[in-house]
């Protein structure tokens, strides 16, 4: 019998990731936590984290 799609686990990792992705993204953004010597690109790569983990939702659902 053929895998018809993802597994439980593999889609329950894809969530968890999301999850930690805005929480770093919007940590990044806030200023909680930072990465060091890059000062205000922190925000930055907030955002980044942000957008690309909405992204990366709206693939999943609308399709690749």
């Amino acid at each position: 019998m053929a895998n018809k799609g993802p597994g439980l686990m593999a889609i329950l990792a894809w969530i968890v990731g999301i999850i930690v992705s805005l929480a770093v993204g919007f940590a990044l953004i806030d200023g909680t936590i930072a990465v060091p010597f890059i000062g205000v690109a922190n925000v930055i790569a907030g955002w980044v984290v942000v957008i690309g983990a909405i992204i990366s939702v709206l693939m999943a659902i609308f399709g690749k």
